[in-house]
């Protein structure tokens, strides 16, 4: 099949382009430093030629309210528009664990209103939601630091997932038939969010002490016990969070 991957230069679709490569599928990348861009439209429809599937995992470049929620609208509204004019078959999307608990978080907000457009769309669509990404742990605690200089982490579910299994679920979506619905992956262990993240940060030599606190803001929420977190059934990845930073330390 010809998988086209909207944001395919980034973390998530450069492990696509090469998982669906190794498959034996023509994985196109699709990106502003490839021709292709989302917000003008520009490239969109000749990428698109004879393109069975659209994986779109692109991201904004501001978290900030009306930017990302501009973004994902101009960004998915123009990818579906030139879908369906080319004839593709299947939408998959990514987005977050626990965005409809969350409303009140800006970039949660705008993968709602994206998803909305999806399914609004009439294309035949899958939805994968996933947990925060292994790779992501550095940002997390940046965000989560205080003017005290503490990493403030809510004592909240926490279930993080390594970025190659993202990608192999979404892999394993895209080639599948369309799910006119959604599922939801999470890594293979839960743990408590500030103890996974004191250990975390101790494992690379961060010396930052991280404060358990209940009001703590997660890019710019509060948490209840399971904001995070699947309710309901769940694909797990297959890496354990030690074996992923070990095999990262050994590079």
């Amino acid at each position: 099949m010809k998988i086209v991957i909207i944001g395919g230069t980034g973390l998530i679709g450069t492990k696509l382009v090469a998982k669906l490569t190794e498959h034996g599928h023509e994985a196109v990348p699709a990106a502003p430093s490839t021709g292709v861009n989302t917000i003008t439209g520009e490239g969109l429809a000749e990428v698109l030629k004879g393109t069975d599937v659209v994986i779109d995992v692109a991201n904004s470049p501001s978290f900030e309210a009306g930017p990302v929620m501009e973004f994902f609208k101009t960004s998915t509204g123009n990818v579906l528009q030139a879908e369906d004019a080319a004839g593709v078959r299947h939408h998959v999307g990514i987005s977050i664990v626990g965005t409809e608990r969350m409303p009140e978080n800006a970039y949660f907000a705008a993968k709602i209103a994206q998803e909305e457009l999806i399914k609004a769309s009439g294309l035949p669509y899958s939805l994968v939601h996933s947990t925060q990404f292994f790779e992501f742990v550095g940002p997390t605690a940046d965000s989560g630091t205080g003017d005290d200089g503490k990493v403030h982490i809510a004592p909240v579910a926490w279930a993080p997932i390594a970025g190659d299994d993202v990608a192999k679920n979404l892999a394993k979506v895209a080639v599948g038939e369309p799910l006119n619905a959604r599922i939801d992956i999470a890594g293979p262990d839960e743990y408590r969010m500030d103890e996974f993240f004191r250990k975390a940060l101790a494992q690379r030599g961060d010396t930052r002490e991280v404060v358990s606190d209940p009001h703590a803001l997660y890019f710019g929420a509060e948490l209840k016990e399971r904001s995070l977190v699947p309710v309901g059934p769940a694909t797990l990845g297959e890496l354990h969070y030690d074996e992923w930073y070990a095999a990262q330390a050994g590079r």
